[in-house]
């Protein structure tokens, strides 16, 4: 557990890869981080280093969507004084471990990464970046640098911190005790949010946009797509996942949006028929989205503000990433710095 808290630190990040978060994101994540505030030592990054791994974006959209989802996580919730929220290029300690990390990590267990061979495959391996190959021993760097002890992550991320787990160990056991090794942490309430249009699939930014919900979208958006929702033939509401997964899906939003339980939602539409679903599923989101959207307009209005609270997060996390740093160089074997003023001194 981390010393500088009686509380266990938790550390998690998004991509800023689009100009909305998208509502799988808020639920199966984003959600869960600002009930975690107040029951841990939170941090939360927004990884834009990540960001450029794949089919890098204009450096003019990058720097906006950065803004954009740092100021959605904000609306969604996140208090920059109860968590440290923070962007991972702000901080230099990130590339710096990763790269000594990176020559603890063996190229087999790097080539053995799932989504690397996924993503890679969409346009050819020799045409990707090396920074695809490595990117989640950044991943692995991100999370150690704070001592996190738990790491919320969904299926697909399993393996990245089973990676990150071995490569704590392995530095510890080379150059003595220096990363707490964290464990994943799988929220009991997430909901897992299917596309719309095709719920064999998870909602996401990477999919069509009729079968995502963005929550930049406006009410009229948000009422049209869930209003297309695909559902099925036998017309009876119930959530069973592998037989009704979109009928499912609807229910889940809807649960998630409103506090209700799976069995209150299916009790509350029984024989109603899908159309009544479809329509207050739309204003439980709807109720979420346009405070969300007009609090985000809001930061955004004011550059200055959010870059303040920013640097506020990056204070933070600077805090507690260069101690490790310097312990993870000292462990090496680097020579330590020597402060400019100190040459001078000696100098003279």
């Amino acid at each position: 557990m981390s010393s500088a808290s009686a509380r266990p630190r938790v550390l998690s990040g998004i991509q800023p890869t689009g100009d909305s978060m998208q509502l799988g994101n808020y639920l199966g994540a984003v959600k869960n981080w600002v009930t975690m505030q107040d029951g841990y030592d939170a941090y939360y990054c927004v990884v834009d280093l990540h960001a450029i791994t794949l089919d890098p974006p204009e450096p003019a959209a990058l720097r906006e969507r950065t803004r954009i989802v740092a100021a959605q996580l904000i609306a969604a919730g996140l208090d920059p004084d109860r968590c440290a929220l923070f962007v991972q290029s702000h901080l230099p300690e990130h590339p710096q471990l990763s790269w000594v990390l990176e020559c603890l990590t063996g190229f087999g267990e790097a080539n053995r990464m799932t989504q690397f061979k996924d993503k890679s495959a969409r346009g050819g391996a020799d045409r990707q970046g090396v920074g695809l190959f490595t990117y989640p021993i950044l991943q692995a760097a991100d999370i150690l640098l704070y001592q996190a002890d738990y790491v919320p992550v969904g299926e697909d991320q399993r393996q990245h911190l089973e990676l990150t787990r071995t490569l704590a160990q392995r530095f510890n056991s080379r150059y003595g005790q220096t990363f707490t090794v964290p464990d994943a942490y799988i929220p009991k309430a997430a909901a897992k949010i299917l596309d719309l249009q095709d719920p064999s699939a998870k909602m996401s930014k990477s999919r069509p946009d009729a079968g995502t919900i963005y929550l930049a979208d406006d009410a009229a958006t948000i009422s049209k797509k869930l209003k297309r929702a695909v559902t099925d033939l036998d017309g009876e509401i119930r959530f069973d996942e592998a037989h009704k997964p979109g009928v499912s899906n609807l229910i889940a939003i809807h649960a998630a949006f409103t506090g209700l339980s799976i069995e209150a939602v299916e009790a509350e539409f029984a024989g109603q028929g899908y159309g009544r679903l479809k329509g207050a599923v739309a204003e439980s989101v709807i109720a979420f989205a346009q405070p969300f959207a007009a609090r985000t307009a809001e930061l955004l209005d004011d550059p200055a503000e959010l870059d303040r609270l920013l640097a506020h997060g990056a204070a933070k996390a600077a805090a507690v990433a260069s101690v490790t740093l310097s312990r993870a160089y000292e462990a090496v074997g680097f020579l330590p710095p020597v402060h400019q003023t100190s040459v001078a001194a000696s100098a003279r």
